[in-house]
């Protein structure tokens, strides 16, 4: 159920806060694992989507691995008593320090994006006598048709080792004695609706992984990384995304070989339905421009997603009534970029009115910060209503 359902209990309550239908969360889920059990594919968890302690709990209890970007986020992981032989750790500039913890962990593998983390994590890993498993984390050159800055597989991108330096790092594993290549990874994007991207981006894998073949070198694991889209626009027309879709079409499309297992870290697809983030109206004003304001408790310091990089997120009135009109809906923060929407289609917005804005469960309370010393925003949960 989506926060209308929970009007009465929720404006009793002090405002902003992230607000998560524990439900849909676990349908959703499920109807992930289910769609890629149904190919032995294996789900990972990207942490870096939400990691309140609820959703986690909830992960874990679904059976899904941890895709994790940082040393905090392996520990994390640990401590939440997920298993180490199911978490990846990716990650564009991991520090000696994080890669130390993580090879003390014995995690399934660290998935490289540069010749010269080969090489530190060779030395890191030969100080205790270890050898790390790693997947070598290639940028395939593919339009992933999203946001610029959540494109990440395109040639001009900090992330990922190029393909046209396959060959060196392949020479580079010859003379490192102290990891292991278990697999290939990719990631091209986030926010991806067009299937057709993900089949597009699988006729490379196939390439990509028959030159391996021709080199003699065996790829145990294919980690396809994430990206799946949700439904902004329309979050009630469609509360779980199209899993069936998304794995068909790499089951259809990507070339495995006996024994490989196909990875995916997921993170968006799986959390930013069940979250929504209820706010107050604290006042309403008209600009010179004739423009409608609606000024509420909740800032970018609680959602930033529209400020970064213009992300829409669907807002609705949970108190208000009559016909619709447009309003502009910002935040107290001291910053011009601190608007959620600038022509939200709302009802007479009055002082006191309680608002939600939806699909804000995946990096909505991940990125918050405590910008202009604002408090964290709380949780709140559909089940302990």
């Amino acid at each position: 159920m989506s926060a209308r359902q929970y009007t009465d209990q929720l404006q009793k309550l002090d405002t902003p806060f992230y607000f998560y239908d524990m439900q849909l969360l676990a349908d959703t889920l499920a109807k992930a694992v289910a769609e890629a059990g149904k190919y032995g594919y294996k789900v990972h968890y990207a942490l870096k989507a939400n990691f309140d302690p609820r959703i986690v709990a909830a992960i874990r209890k679904a059976g899904l691995g941890v895709d994790c970007v940082s040393g905090n986020e392996v520990r994390l992981a640990i401590e939440s008593g997920c298993l180490a032989s199911e978490i990846v750790f990716a990650g564009v500039a991991k520090s000696d320090k994080e890669i130390r913890y993580a090879l003390g962990q014995d995690i399934f593998s660290f998935n490289c994006e540069s010749l010269q983390e080969l090489e530190v994590i060779n030395a890191l890993a030969a100080e205790t006598g270890r050898t790390a498993r790693i997947a070598l984390r290639i940028n395939p050159d593919v339009d992933p048709r999203t946001h610029k800055h959540i494109s990440t597989g395109q040639a001009d991108s900090k992330f990922g080792i190029s393909y046209t330096e396959i060959n060196e790092a392949i020479r580079s594993l010859n003379r490192l004695p102290n990891i292991r290549i278990v697999g290939i990874h990719f990631h091209i994007g986030s926010q991806i609706t067009d299937m057709e991207v993900f089949g597009n981006f699988c006729v490379k894998v196939n390439k990509i992984q028959q030159w391996f073949v021709e080199q003699g070198i065996e790829l145990k694991h294919l980690n396809l990384g994430g990206g799946l889209g949700v439904g902004y626009n329309d979050p009630d027309g469609k509360p779980i995304p199209d899993f069936a879709g998304y794995f068909g079409i790499v089951n259809r499309t990507l070339e495995t070989k006996p024994g490989q297992t196909v990875h995916f870290e997921l993170g968006r697809s799986l959390v930013a339905q069940s979250g929504e983030l209820v706010t107050r109206v604290l006042y309403t004003k008209q600009n010179a421009a004739g423009r409608q304001i609606a000024l509420v408790d909740a800032g970018m310091t609680d959602l930033i997603r529209p400020a970064l990089y213009q992300a829409h997120h669907k807002i609705e009135s949970l108190t208000g009534q009559g016909p619709l009109q447009p309003y502009m809906v910002a935040g107290p923060v001291c910053e011009s970029s601190d608007v959620f929407a600038k022509e939200a289609l709302l009802p007479e917005v009055k002082r006191g009115d309680l608002l939600t804005i939806r699909t804000a469960g995946a990096y909505g309370s991940a990125m918050a910060s405590r910008y202009n010393l604002r408090d964290l925003p709380r949780s709140v949960y559909s089940d302990e209503l």
